[in-house]
């Protein structure tokens, strides 16, 4: 390696600026930013590498140049990064690696890096390599979470409960049909966060600062060896983040999945239903409570879907101003976080999830002298009748209004109760035998004789259950395999690095 020339450093901006950066920019700008992007020190370095070899392969710098920035580059990405000296005057993570080699090898050598290319393109690469790769870790967890989902809803694919809606008893229901509902829209939120995988994973690099640039880079090349999904093509579209927003809203609407299956499991985890119980592991205790047994763990992912209704909100607000070019609107800190936040819920919730207590026998007794069977009633009626299923819902209404009122459970209502409801409602009676009412009331039979597509029949849950599996086993699929591609794009780059420094 060359030894460094000795000469004092030059910063970026004493060329153009008559004064150094005030405190106060140091302290809320340049700080908060350098701090960020060296959460990305991987990513920079990937990018510079893949950079330099193509500058050399395409003859714009020359080999031994490369091969002294490759050594320089090389040994970077073998050090710690927290031990990676910074110094906020000299600028933004570009400018601190460019001081680094340039301490090493001198200005005239490191300072070629930057051929061809400008903070802006080189910085949305960076972030889309670094947001590509974080996504596949939040669908791997998505991944795990399904799987403990559906493993869970294959274990209680029987277990009868009271069905809900403006929080009143409707129709029985299965536990195992509920944890199916919420797997298939866990599917959507996969299905959806792959089509922003391929939208995040586009090569930006080579568009420069905007209008591209008259160095001949080899755009495909650097593509293939980050393992990019394609060209971003347009340069002017190599500077904009929209991308992010959309990243944003679909773990947004993935919070939302978790929240609504959270929301639902703490409230039936409350004494007065019973009908779960967060494993001791993911609980609290009170200070001055006893007895208590708190589900701190649902109440930390509800709490955390929360803050995550403001995802998207918040990146359209900062691209408001994304017409005028500003710098500033281009990158959204936030969205590390909001994958970091994400994955970590996903994570604490399959834990949740793989130890989760379901007390079915609370369940079934929650259903004793339940009126959820009524809908079913009235369809019995209605095809042994003839009669109109309005007339009907008239009748099966005020006979539980009468039930209600003379406190007559629903196992012991007889023929002549059914005919006084419909004598006040539709002036005749009801033709249908004992058996027929009997049966058309108890909730084990109700289920056993839906036959709808996507009904809770046991015949569906387990098609269902089938169709879960298969979905997952594909996606699982697709994340090897585009792990492994990403892998092979690792691989051609180590061993085009390689190539250039062996001269």
């Amino acid at each position: 390696m060359n030894s460094p020339v000795v000469q004092q450093e030059i910063y970026l901006t004493e060329a153009r600026l008559s004064s150094p950066p005030a405190e106060s920019l140091i302290k809320y700008y340049d700080l908060p930013v350098l701090e960020h992007e060296k959460r990305h020190f991987h990513e920079f370095n990937l990018v510079d590498l893949a950079h330099t070899v193509m500058l050399a392969e395409q003859g714009i710098i020359s080999r031994n140049v490369a091969r002294t920035i490759l050594k320089g580059l090389v040994e970077l990405r073998d050090s710690d990064p927290q031990t990676f000296p910074t110094d906020p005057l000299k600028g933004s993570f570009l400018l601190q690696v460019e001081s680094y080699l340039s301490a090493r090898m001198g200005e005239d050598i490191a300072g070629q890096m930057h051929t061809g290319r400008s903070r802006i393109d080189q910085g949305t690469t960076v972030r889309r390599l670094y947001e590509r790769n974080r996504l596949l870790d939040v669908l791997q967890q998505l991944n795990n979470f399904r799987d403990a989902l559906v493993a869970q809803a294959e274990r209680h694919s029987r277990a009868i409960m009271p069905g809900y809606t403006h929080m009143q008893q409707a129709q029985p229901w299965v536990f195992g049909h509920y944890l199916l509902s919420v797997s298939a829209r866990l599917n959507d939120d996969f299905a959806r966060l792959v089509e922003v995988y391929a939208r995040v994973n586009l090569n930006p690099l080579g568009a420069v600062g905007l209008a591209g640039t008259s160095w001949p880079l080899d755009r495909d090349r650097t593509t293939e060896l980050l393992g990019f999904g394609g060209v971003l093509e347009n340069s002017k579209l190599g500077r904009e983040g929209y991308y992010s927003a959309e990243l944003a809203a679909a773990l947004s609407i993935l919070m939302a999945t978790l929240n609504d299956l959270s929301t639902d499991l703490h409230l039936w985890s409350a004494t007065e239903f019973g009908f779960v119980e967060s494993g001791d592991a993911y609980c609290g205790t009170s200070s001055i409570f006893p007895q208590k047994k708190n589900p701190a763990g649902l109440e930390a992912i509800k709490k955390a879907a929360g803050g995550s209704v403001t995802w998207l909100a918040a990146a359209l607000a900062t691209f408001r101003a994304e017409g005028t070019g500003d710098q500033t609107m281009r990158d959204l800190p936030f969205i590390d976080e909001s994958l970091e936040t994400t994955e970590g819920m996903l994570i604490l919730f399959t834990g949740i999830i793989e130890t989760l207590i379901v007390h079915e026998d609370r369940m079934r007794e929650a259903l004793n002298g339940s009126w959820c069977t009524a809908s079913n009633l009235a369809d019995v009626i209605v095809r042994n009748t003839g009669l109109s299923f309005r007339k009907v819902h008239h009748i099966v209404a005020r006979l539980v209004r009468i039930c209600l009122s003379e406190e007559i459970a629903p196992t012991n209502i007889t023929l002549a109760d059914l005919n006084r409801a419909a004598q006040q409602t539709v002036g005749q009676d009801v033709e249908i035998d004992e058996t027929s009412l009997r049966e058309a009331l108890d909730p084990e039979v109700f289920v056993r004789t839906r036959v709808s597509t996507g009904s809770v029949s046991p015949g569906e849950v387990d098609r269902m259950l089938e169709t879960a599996r298969t979905q997952l086993s594909t996606d699982r699929k697709w994340l090897l395999s585009e792990r492994a591609r990403l892998r092979e794009a690792g691989a051609k780059l180590d061993a085009a690095v390689d190539s250039v420094m062996a001269g």
